[in-house]
């Protein structure tokens, strides 16, 4: 009969592994209704999700890019892009809704396999690339809209409000692509050769994986990411701000790190990222009805990223500190 070692448990636990914040999650749920009744109640909970689902296909995507030794600055700018299109196109161009909507997610997605190319071929720093893609893109934004935001498609709009089986259709889409992206990541070829390349890219060549192949891939998957939160989140808040992808930047990080991704590439985990992202936006929601402003609760959050992080850093000292002063105090006790 297998026991439960409770050491082995609270190890993986402060690993960095997915179990950490699903716990944390769970007892976020527990504790909400004693720290604010009402919190959990169905009105709170269906207006907290759809904005959970568009977090945590923001966070898939930011999670492909860290897996590859980068970090996705650009993503403010593709959120609102994705927003952009699909009002804009429509309102003040005339575009049919349905194909605004297409050019919202394939937009990104090349914007991403050019940040990608930029990267893995040319050489240069994720972060720069990202980082001046995002001016261009809020730019691109600006010229689109004329400076003035617009109204989601009816279709657009019902689609993203509406529920199935009582299930907001934004969490369905959520979860499919989590799905879809955490069996592609972890049970896949191709997941175990974006591990490979994120944890040693010599390695990996000499293992003949076409590295820069995979990783501009890795960039044009994480736009799509990117297309797809923006589409449906216009359609959620029917009158989607010129930047409305300002405030995500952060959480997608969060997010991210909450859910064991490693910042130094290689081991990943989609589906993590998305359960930290129901953790962060429940814990926002906690916050505003204890009356936190923005600020403040930006603050939470980068409060919160900071002790995970110091805590991974300081795990492992603190078992080598613990292993070697049992085997100094094993000899004394024969």
């Amino acid at each position: 009969m297998n026991t439960f070692d409770a050491g082995a448990a609270w190890r993986r636990l402060l690993s960095g592994s997915w179990v950490g914040i699903v716990i944390a999650t769970i007892a976020l749920f527990v504790l909400s209704p004693a720290i604010a009744p009402g919190s959990l109640g169905s009105a709170p909970l269906l207006s907290m999700l759809p904005f959970a689902a568009v977090l945590a296909m923001a966070a898939a995507g930011q999670t492909l890019v860290v897996q590859q030794r980068g970090l996705d600055l650009s993503v403010p700018g593709m959120l609102a892009l994705a927003a952009a299109l699909s009002t804009c196109l429509v309102q003040y161009h005339g575009w049919p809704a349905w194909l605004a909507v297409v050019v919202a997610l394939i937009a990104p997605s090349l914007i991403g396999l050019l940040n990608g190319a930029l990267v893995a071929v040319a050489g240069v720093t994720p972060l720069v690339v990202t980082l001046g893609m995002n001016a261009v893109l809020l730019g691109t934004v600006l010229k689109v809209s004329n400076g003035s935001p617009a109204t989601a498609p009816h279709g657009l709009s019902q689609f993203s409000v509406d529920r199935t089986l009582g299930v907001p259709n934004t969490l369905i889409i959520a979860v499919v692509m989590l799905a879809i992206g955490g069996l592609v990541t972890k049970r896949s070829a191709v997941g175990r050769r974006l591990t490979y390349i994120g944890v040693s890219v010599p390695t990996a060549s000499a293992l003949g994986i076409r590295v820069r192949l995979y990783q501009v891939l890795s960039y044009g998957f994480a736009g799509l990411a990117y297309g797809a939160a923006g589409v449906l989140l216009a359609g959620y808040t029917q009158t989607p701000g010129l930047f409305i992808g300002d405030s995500y930047l952060l959480p997608t990080v969060a997010a991210v790190v909450l859910g064991g991704t490693a910042m130094t590439g290689g081991v990943a985990s989609i589906l993590a990222s998305g359960v930290s992202a129901l953790f962060l936006t429940q814990l926002g929601q906690l916050l505003r009805s204890l009356g936190w402003t923005d600020a403040q609760q930006l603050i939470a959050q980068a409060v919160v990223l900071a002790a995970v992080v110091l805590l991974r850093e300081a795990t492992p000292v603190l078992r080598r500190r613990w292993a070697a002063r049992r085997r100094a105090v094993a000899p004394a006790m024969t």
